[in-house]
Parts: structure tokens; C-alpha cells; sequence
């Protein structure tokens, strides 16, 4: 009877107390980072802004007053660069480049990641380190070389030769994160579906591709990004031919000519223009890339 007339309630008591400075702690910590991630918001969308009302000014607003609001839209100033700087041209270029390197490093990436991931054969660490191993070299170190390899191959100033060059430079980080995505895949679907006589390259197509639909959104989102801001690739490989120039290319030329010209409500409709696809993929599939980053985890 003595034991159980003893006090019970009172033992949760000092954890409770204990747990007051974690919380405070949590509480300061959380206050810090979100005031943190507000500033570092602040610096990344205000620039942007302020590119954008530029380009809806004249240049007499530029100059009298470059923190102001515009007194009209002057849509005029887009499609003087659209047409006149010839920025149309270049972002249509780019397009097509950006589209078939990106398709092209998705497709071997995604193959190569597979087979490391989920088939076992002699040299297989060391073929994937010497992918992952690209992943250490910096593109300007073997501009030199590469330009000759280019040109001897006969893909000097071609798009044809940009697209493997951008593929080539994007295949180590495609696969390095596609082959730590395809692991945490189930075996069992797989088992399954070879036991069902599916064969090896249906089961990739038709079962771990889509499967792995998140993680492959999420590389091929950060090749485009990549790609789409190249611009020390293109300055080397498509020399010459204004035609065929990529979109960093003509807006570097369009920044220096109207840096004597004077013309900077043009640059800055030339720079809106360029970062537009960029801000539409991002909100149009950012729920796709949180999912691609994460699901590894979470699994």
C-alpha cells in the first residue's frame, strides 16, 4: 500500500522544465533562419524586379530617375530587341540547342545511371568514378583541347556539335544523382515485372523509367539552367557566324554595343526576355523538383 500511495504526477515535472530552454532555443533558431532566407529572398527577387520595370522605361527614366516607377509600358522595347538586336533569333537558337542536349543527356544519363544502380559486372566502381570523376574538372581547363577536338571532327560552329559538348560536360552530374535515385527504387517491382517475361530494356522503359519520373525532372531541370546560361562554351565552339549564336552570346553583344549606344531600356528587355523561361520552368515544376531532392530521403 505504501508504494502506491506514493506521488506519480509529479515526475514529469523537471522534464517539462527542461524542455522550455529547447524550445526558446528552437524558437531563436527558427527566427534567425527565416529572417536569413527573407534577406536572401530579397536579394535575388529584387534585382529581377527592378530588370523588369527597367524594361518598360525609356532611357530618359533609366537615367533621370533608375529607381522609379515607369510612367507607361513601352512595350516597344521588347520588340525592338526582339527584332532589332536580334535577340529572337538567338533565343530561338538556344532553344534548340538546349532541347536536344538536355534530351540527349537524359537519355544516356538515365541508361548509364540504371545499369549502375541495379547490375553488377566487373569494373563497376571503377567506370562509375571515372564518371563522377568529371564532376572535379572545370570547363575552361580543357577549352584549348576541346576546340581542336571540335574542329578536327568537323562540328566546329555547328549546333550539332554544341549539343554533344553541353551533353558530354552534363553526363557526371547526371549521373551521379540518377544512380543514387535508381537505388532507392523497390527491387520487388522489378522482380516482379522480369518473373511477368518482361525483358531488360522494356523494364527500363516501361517500369524504372517511369518510376523514377521525380528524380529525372529534377536533373533535367537543373541541365537546362545550366545549359541556358552557358555561355564560355558557345563563346569558344560558334565563332563567326552571328546566325547560329546562342542567347548568352547576343546579349553579351547586345551589353557592350548599347553601353556606347546609350539604348539600356533595350538591354534590360533583352535580359527580361532571356530569364523568362527560366522563372516559368521553375514555378511550373518546383513542386517536381522539391519531390525529385527529397525522395531519396524519404524513402
Amino acid at each position: 500500500m505504501t508504494t502506491l500511495d506514493q506521488p506519480t504526477v509529479a515526475a514529469p515535472t523537471p522534464a517539462a522544465g527542461r524542455d522550455r530552454p529547447v524550445r526558446r532555443e528552437l524558437g531563436v533558431a527558427n527566427t534567425l533562419s527565416h529572417g536569413f532566407l527573407l534577406i536572401w529572398g530579397l536579394l535575388t527577387v529584387l534585382p529581377l524586379l527592378w530588370m523588369f520595370l527597367s524594361s518598360f522605361k525609356t532611357n530618359g527614366e533609366i537615367l533621370a530617375d533608375p529607381w522609379g516607377l515607369p510612367s507607361a509600358l513601352h512595350w516597344d522595347n521588347w520588340a525592338r530587341a526582339w527584332t532589332g538586336a536580334h535577340i529572337g533569333r538567338y533565343f530561338l537558337n538556344s532553344l534548340v540547342v538546349v532541347t536536344g542536349s538536355v534530351s540527349l543527356t537524359m537519355l544516356m544519363g538515365a541508361t548509364a545511371a540504371y545499369v549502375f544502380a541495379r547490375y553488377e559486372f566487373r569494373g563497376r566502381q571503377i567506370v562509375y568514378y571515372l564518371f563522377v570523376g568529371g564532376l572535379m574538372f572545370p570547363v575552361f581547363l580543357a577549352l584549348v583541347p576541346l576546340f581542336f577536338v571540335v574542329r578536327n571532327a568537323g562540328l566546329f560552329n555547328t549546333w550539332v556539335g554544341l549539343i554533344l559538348v553541353y551533353a558530354a560536360y552534363s553526363l557526371p552530374f547526371t549521373v551521379f544523382f540518377l544512380t543514387a535515385f535508381f537505388r532507392t527504387l523497390p527491387t520487388s517491382v522489378a522482380e516482379a515485372a522480369m518473373v511477368d517475361g518482361c525483358g531488360h530494356f522494356r523494364l527500363f522503359f516501361r517500369v524504372m523509367l517511369p518510376m523514377a519520373r521525380p528524380g529525372m525532372i529534377s536533373v533535367a531541370i537543373f541541365n537546362f539552367l545550366s545549359h541556358w546560361n552557358q555561355f564560355l562554351l558557345p563563346q569558344v565552339l560558334m565563332q563567326g557566324d552571328e546566325s547560329k549564336w546562342m542567347l548568352a552570346q547576343g546579349l553579351f553583344a547586345l551589353s557592350v554595343s548599347q553601353g556606347y549606344a546609350g539604348d539600356y531600356a533595350r538591354l534590360f528587355a533583352g535580359l527580361s526576355i532571356a530569364v523568362l523561361p527560366v522563372l516559368a520552368i521553375y514555378v511550373a515544376f518546383q513542386r517536381q523538383v522539391q519531390t525529385g531532392l527529397t525522395a531519396g530521403q524519404l524513402k
